[in-house]
């Protein structure tokens, strides 16, 4: 278990995937593919299923319904994957540090996990594996967008502030009774 001083959960960490993008991906992301519907009706409803679907095949639970509004999130942890080719935009997942630790335990099957690089590993591909799976549902996506590997960024005193300057599609969903963010910000 990972033990982490006071000072340490005051500082703003950001925590980049050591993963690798294999040629094959690489290509993919340079490949114009089938032009994307542009037609984005429905878009926010994809983006629920494919958030509900992650959540019950990786960590075997099922999301409180979406909640309408904006309540407090209370969120020192955000992971995002960046969306690029035909669809250029971010995919971003925001959440307490309570909750994080949570979903990574749920996703890795142990009871509890420490504030350490597995639940920033684990958060950072849940939101991967959201990404990809509304990418896969989106006419066109699945050959013409890349996307980027994960980055987390974990502390108390940040803001996030999405350059795309497009649309913002936010869900806000309940896990095991907290809300918790994905949002998907396109780039006009």
């Amino acid at each position: 278990m990972d033990q982490t001083s006071n000072s340490d959960q005051q500082r703003v960490q950001i925590h980049l995937s050591v993963r690798a993008a294999s040629p094959s991906f690489r290509a993919k992301a340079g490949a114009s593919g089938e032009a994307q519907s542009t037609s984005r009706h429905g878009w926010r409803e994809e983006l629920e299923k494919a958030t509900g679907e992650v959540f019950e095949i990786m960590l075997g639970t099922r999301l409180g319904n979406a909640i309408e509004g904006s309540p407090h999130i209370g969120a020192d942890f955000t992971a995002m994957v960046g969306l690029a080719g035909s669809l250029c935009g971010v995919v971003g997942f925001r959440a307490s540090s309570q909750s994080a630790r949570r979903m990574a335990a749920k996703m890795l099957g142990l009871d509890d996990v420490g504030m350490g690089d597995s639940v920033l590993d684990a958060f950072g591909e849940i939101c991967n594996m959201v990404a990809g799976s509304f990418k896969a549902r989106i006419a066109g996506l699945a050959d013409g967008c890349a996307l980027s590997v994960p980055t987390v960024i974990s502390g108390k005193d940040y803001a996030l502030h999405s350059l795309a300057n497009g649309e913002r599609i936010e869900v806000i969903f309940s896990f095991e009774g907290n809300p918790f963010s994905v949002t998907l910000d396109l780039h006009n």
